[in-house]
C-alpha cells in the first residue's frame, strides 16, 4: 500500500502549517517538520523526547538548490552527490547563515540528504512548491521515541506515536523500508580546515564505496567532529534486554536448558538457518538473512517483533567484521549497550 496523491497533498498542508508528518524513506520512516520553522523542529524534539543538542537531518529533492542550505559545496560533496543521491547518504556541510541552528543542535553545520523513496520525494517536492522560496527542506529524524528502535513500516510509526496520530498527524504509507537502517553520514564541513572526509555513522553505503568515488581515505570520527544523529553509545534499543554472543555461545544456550533456567530467550542467528538438533523449548531460534543488505532490511522489524513477544532476553549472534556489515554491527552494538 502506497500513499495516494491526496494523502500526500494533505501531509504537505500539515507541514506548511507547522505540523508533523510521518513519512517513508528507503532507510527508515521519518518524523518530519518544516526545517525552516524553529517551532516546528522543536516539536519533533518534544515528541521524541530528544535532546535539543542532537541534530536532525534535512531532507531535500534532487533538484534542490543546495546553496540555499549551505555556505559552499566542496568538490568532494558534489562527487558524492553525483554518485549516491538520491540515496542513503547524509552529508554534513557548513550551514548557511539564514538557516536556523535548531536543526543542527546549535552547531554551524547541517546534515542534508536526498531520499530515493518516491513518496518522500513527492512529499518534499509538494512542500517546496508551497514555500515562497521554492526551497523546501523537511527536518526529520527517525519516527520513534528517542533512543528506541527505528520504524521501517507505517504501522511502527502509528504504534510509537498514538497520541499524535489521534490528534491528526498524517502517517504516509510507503511499504517496508528497502534499506532498513539509517543513512551513512559523512562529514565534509571541515574541508577548508584541511580535514578530509570523516565517517560519522556507518550505513548501507560503505567507506570503501565513498573512497572509490573520492580517491582518498575516509577517516573515523574524531573529538572535533560535529555531533550527528544516532551516534550515542546507547541507541536503537529495545525494552527487552539484548546481548551479543558468538555462534558457539548461541548453540550452548540452545542445547543446555540450565543456561536458560527460568527464562524465555530468543536466539537470533545469521549463520544457522535451522536450530541445532536437541534444542530445548526455553529458547526460540530465529534465523536472519545471511547477506548484509537483506539483514539490514529485516533488522528493525525483527527487533520490534521480538521486543513485543514477551521474551526475558534477546541474544543476537555477532555479525561479521566486514565493511558491508559495519552499519548492521553499529546498530546492534548500540542496541546492546543499553544493557
Amino acid at each position: 500500500m502506497i500513499a495516494s496523491p491526496s494523502d500526500i497533498a494533505h501531509a504537505v498542508d500539515v507541514l506548511l502549517s507547522g505540523g508533523l508528518v510521518g513519512f517513508p524513506t528507503e532507510t527508515v520512516y521519518g518524523l518530519g517538520a518544516d526545517a525552516e520553522r524553529p517551532s516546528a523542529v522543536r516539536s519533533i524534539y518534544q515528541a521524541k523526547g530528544r535532546p535539543s543538542n542532537h541534530p536532525v537531518i534535512v531532507h531535500v529533492t534532487p533538484e534542490a538548490d543546495l546553496s540555499y542550505w549551505v555556505q559552499s559545496i566542496p568538490a568532494q560533496a558534489q562527487a558524492l552527490i553525483d554518485a549516491f543521491w538520491p540515496g542513503p547518504l547524509t552529508l554534513i556541510l557548513k550551514r548557511a547563515g539564514h538557516i536556523s541552528d535548531v536543526v543542527s543542535g546549535g552547531q554551524d553545520s547541517i546534515g542534508l540528504r536526498c531520499p530515493s523513496h518516491p513518496v518522500a520525494q513527492a512529499l518534499i517536492r509538494g512542500f517546496a512548491a508551497g514555500k515562497a522560496s521554492g526551497q523546501g527542506g523537511i527536518a526529520a529524524p527517525s519516527a520513534n521515541k528517542f533512543g528506541q528502535v527505528s520504524p521501517t513500516q507505517a504501522g511502527h510509526v502509528r504504534a510509537e506515536f498514538p497520541e499524535l496520530v489521534a490528534t491528526g498527524m498524517p502517517v504516509l504509507e510507503g511499504g517496508s523500508s528497502e534499506v532498513g537502517i539509517e543513512s551513512t553520514i559523512v562529514d565534509l564541513s571541515r574541508i577548508d580546515q584541511g580535514v578530509g572526509p570523516v565517517l560519522l555513522r556507518p550505513g548501507h553505503i560503505t567507506s570503501a564505496q565513498i573512497e572509490e568515488v573520492l580517491h582518498q581515505a575516509v577517516s573515523d570520527a574524531d573529538a572535533h567532529a560535529p555531533r550527528v544523529s544516532g551516534a550515542l553509545k546507547s541507541h536503537y534499543a529495545p525494552h527487552t534486554p539484548l546481548q551479543l554472543a558468538s555462534e558457539h555461545e548461541l548453540i550452548q544456550l540452545a542445547l543446555d536448558p540450565q543456561l536458560a533456567a527460568g527464562q524465555r530467550i530468543a536466539l537470533v542467528t545469521y549463520s544457522h538457518g535451522h536450530p541445532p538438533a536437541g534444542k530445548h523449548e526455553q529458547v526460540e531460534w530465529v534465523a536472519m538473512p545471511a547477506s548484509s543488505a537483506a539483514y539490514g532490511q529485516a533488522l528493525y522489524a525483527t527487533l520490534r517483533a521480538l521486543d513485543q513477544a514477551g521474551y526475558t532476553r534477546l541474544v543476537w549472534e555477532r555479525v561479521p567484521e566486514m565493511s558491508d556489515w559495519l552499519g548492521v554491527k553499529d546498530r546492534l552494538t548500540r542496541a546492546a549497550a543499553a544493557f
